[in-house]
């Protein structure tokens, strides 16, 4: 060491923690540059020299490469507007690294063939504007096509997927099963139907007020007694088949007779579809709605009921 302020590259490995071998490495690049040399050409470094292999490592552990550090240590950039493109950089990365867990989370709960678990991937890798196009083609073949009528476009709304911009796992995992779930062919007719079924159920705007659907008139009339254990077979379902009955003839303006039953018995079993509880909750975690009540419940006891008394 020459006096009280130049440091040998032993000394100063001492003082840093880092070997000679790195420090040597440090400033064969320019980032720890000597402040001097000795007759015999020895380093010798400065007392600023301290600090910066600890900056140096502590950028390298977060992922920094030299060149860039050699711009913050010679001042080219800062290190605020480093840590900021940094940051960027590593929400690309962590946000790849969410996706990619997502489907191996959704792979895991069950045995996809190969097939599936490459559609699964590419689900979860698509950009926000190839999720939003995958969507409307579902619901476009679920409408097919229409979008001017009222009706069709408040539905819409309320089925329509809105992943945000920092979606938890929880959220991803949901877009993921969602989007697989919106290409089954199957499914989708299905749900085309039932939205079908409800638009044939509205009144003319024009002559009435809205009234509610009669999947939702079923939920609100039926779901206590499901809760309650009421077998739908017992003489103690009676009543609530005929408020049942009483109230989707209101809501639909029919009469309430035999017709009438066998209409709405066609109706709830093109609705009891497990699949669209299914939809409706994935839909619910992605948007960040409270979960709702699944209605395979409510649909399947009034189906049973309604089956018995037809036949009777």
């Amino acid at each position: 060491m020459d006096g009280d302020t130049l440091y040998s590259i032993g000394e100063l490995a001492r003082r840093t923690g880092l070997t000679v071998k790195k420090i040597r490495f440090y400033s064969d690049r320019g980032i720890v540059a000597p402040a001097h040399r000795s007759p015999v050409g020895y380093r010798r470094y400065g007392p600023d020299a301290i600090a910066r292999p600890a900056l140096v490592r502590t950028l390298r552990e977060l992922g920094l490469g030299l060149d860039v550090i050699r711009h913050v240590t010679d001042r080219k950039l800062t290190l605020s507007q480093v840590a900021a493109e940094h940051s960027a950089a590593l929400d690309v990365q962590i946000n790849t690294l969410r996706l990619r867990q997502a489907v191996l989370t959704t792979a895991a709960r069950r045995e996809p063939t190969f097939e599936e678990m490459g559609r699964m991937y590419r689900l979860a890798m698509l950009s926000e504007a190839e999720r939003r196009r995958s969507t409307d083609a579902f619901l476009d073949a679920v409408f097919d096509g229409s979008h001017s009528e009222a009706g069709h476009a408040a539905i819409r709304r309320s089925m329509t997927p809105e992943l945000p911009d920092n979606p938890t796992q929880e959220q991803i995992e949901a877009w993921v099963e969602l989007a697989e779930l919106s290409l089954d062919a199957g499914f989708r007719a299905g749900v085309r139907r039932l939205v079908e079924g409800h638009m044939a159920d509205l009144p003319d705007r024009a002559a009435a007020p809205p009234r509610p659907d009669v999947i939702a008139v079923t939920r609100d009339l039926v779901a206590t007694a499901v809760a309650s254990g009421i077998d739908p077979d017992s003489p103690q379902a009676d009543p609530v088949v005929a408020t049942l009955t009483a109230g989707c003839a209101l809501a639909t303006g029919r009469p309430d007779d035999a017709p009438l039953r066998d209409w709405l018995l066609q109706r709830l079993e093109t609705a009891n579809d497990p699949r669209k509880d299914r939809y409706v909750a994935l839909l619910a975690v992605i948007n960040g709605w409270p979960a709702p009540e699944p209605l395979e419940p409510v649909i399947d006891w009034s189906v049973e009921a309604l089956r018995r008394r037809t036949a009777r």
